[in-house]
């Protein structure tokens, strides 16, 4: 299974602050849950990953 792998689940993703002073990314599904907490310099190098991602994406929409 790859990022290209679709998969029928339902997920729910929260993204905010943590009383730590950390960015906290909870992703939760059925009985599962994942918090992902990162340093705020981590959080805006995933978030410079999103936005280049979502250009490509963009990108690739457009070419069809």
């Amino acid at each position: 299974m790859g990022i290209n792998t679709e998969r029928d689940v339902e997920a729910n993703l929260q993204i905010g602050p943590t009383d730590h002073g950390m960015v906290r990314l909870f992703i939760s599904a059925g009985e599962l849950e994942v918090p992902m907490d990162f340093e705020p310099e981590e959080a805006e190098e995933i978030a410079e990953e999103i936005r280049a991602a979502a250009a490509a994406a963009r990108r690739m929409k457009a070419r069809r």
